[in-house]
């Protein structure tokens, strides 16, 4: 695709969000932040880098390298850090906090992100004149990686993953993102990286790292006493956790919960839909097995053995993984590319997935081989993973060591990607 021509779909580009910002602002999740995303509010001070993060996980992973930033300039390295979401902006927010009051020399603002129209992105890179864009995982953004070309700013993209539907999207049309692509591409795996590579270019890819080894190092089991679940988990009581579970998964899913409170009448399930709004149909499935069960909301003293708790409160899992004997990370009985099963691990608890874990294979197959994790070809080997996990019954600090150990292997990515960064910034 020649300049004009890319220039030609640019401005289409441009039309498309200006016909569309007038309905954007009917979404309520588009709410917060509009002045922001629209610059109608003004604009963020100048920055020498900016670091764009989707949402709360490329928040979290932002924090991580702004703790490792090296500032080698003779001022204060000035940091503006965006996200799409609400959640991503309050996470920024936090991580600004922490950084402002902790690293002298570098100054941290966030800021929601800019609708993607090139000429808010124009405006926006006029205002703030980085030096360098750093972009979490797959932030590809043709607006905004073209005005990085327009103003000279060096782009990374880093911590990249890349599926290959994401791929077969960006090759319709691969002239145009290998024109706007990054000056470089840091990937978490070689697969990634070959991915990254038909697009871009193979010669603007590296491997790294993956930044969420460095999130999950030193984390560990929470102790009892300060775990809030406590009370409503005895410490005698089997207690199998069910984490993160799909609706597509739901019919192997309530079965697995019916046969582990048969094998062991003890035994006390606790069943964590990823999606709090399908609780009324995991009710329904577990009332279609058989299974006693109660709303975590309702609770005020521990459940009777050989029943199930649907858990519809938010921000209890990890601390429920803290008490489990065991636990089965859902989205991976269907092809949904899994949850994450390093949670359980750095809580001391073994997981159990199921054949489906594209999105985590970042983390590797010795997870598996080490028997620190098991993985079931189906339902059936899933619940039969979970029964022999729990006549196993190895101490929570033995299993908890070995992961660390695993995880600690394999951190450094917040570091080689600070370092990057600074070699961009001392070489503008």
């Amino acid at each position: 695709m020649g300049k004009g021509l890319i220039k030609t779909a640019l401005s289409a580009y441009n039309l498309g969000w200006k016909a569309a910002t007038p309905f954007l602002k009917l979404n309520h999740r588009l709410k917060d932040g509009w002045e922001q995303r629209t610059l109608s509010g003004g604009y963020p001070a100048h920055a020498h880098l900016w670091i764009q993060a989707a949402s709360g996980g490329e928040a979290y992973l932002t924090w991580e390298v702004l703790k490792h930033l090296e500032n080698k300039k003779n001022s204060t390295l000035r940091v503006l850090v965006t996200a799409n979401t609400l959640q991503g902006f309050e996470t920024l927010q936090r991580a600004a906090d922490e950084i402002n009051a902790d690293r002298k020399g570098i100054a941290v603002q966030p800021r929601y992100f800019p609708f993607d129209a090139p000429d808010i992105m124009r405006q926006m890179m006029r205002h703030v004149r980085p030096e360098v864009a750093l972009i979490m995982e797959t932030e590809i953004w043709p607006g905004f990686l073209n005005a990085c070309k327009e103003f000279g700013v060096k782009t990374l993209l880093a911590n990249g993953r890349m599926s290959t539907k994401s791929l077969g999207g960006y090759l319709s049309w691969p002239s145009l993102f290998r024109e706007l692509g990054p000056n470089r591409i840091m990937a978490i795996s070689e697969t990634d990286g070959r991915r990254f590579g038909t697009l871009f270019g193979r010669d603007r890819v590296w491997v790294m790292p993956n930044i969420k080894f460095d999130r999950m190092a030193g984390a560990g089991p929470m102790q009892r006493k300060d775990n809030p679940l406590a009370s409503f988990i005895p410490e005698d009581m089997n207690f199998i956790v069910l984490g993160s579970v799909r609706k597509e998964e739901m019919t192997p899913v309530k079965k697995i919960a019916a046969a582990l409170v048969r094998h062991r009448t003890k035994t006390v399930v606790g069943l964590f839909p990823r999606h709090m709004h399908h609780v009324p149909l995991w009710s329904k499935a577990l009332d279609s097995v058989g299974l006693t069960w109660s709303l975590r909301s309702t609770m005020t003293a521990p459940p009777r053995p050989g029943t199930a708790i649907l858990w519809d409160t938010f921000g209890e899992l990890v601390p429920a993984y803290g008490l489990a004997d065991t636990a089965f990370v859902g989205g991976s009985l269907a092809p949904l590319g899994g949850q994450n099963f390093l949670e359980p691990l750095t809580c001391g608890v073994t997981p159990v997935i199921g054949p489906h874990w594209s999105n985590f294979t970042w983390i590797g197959q010795d997870i598996f081989d080490s028997g620190l994790a098991r993985m079931g070809e189906d339902a059936e080997h899933v619940l039969n993973l979970l029964i022999e996990i729990l006549d196993e019954d190895v101490p929570r600090k033995e299993i908890y060591a070995k992961a660390n150990a695993y995880i600690k292997d394999r951190t450094g990515g917040a570091k080689a990607v600070s370092k990057q960064v600074a070699e961009f910034l001392n070489n503008v």
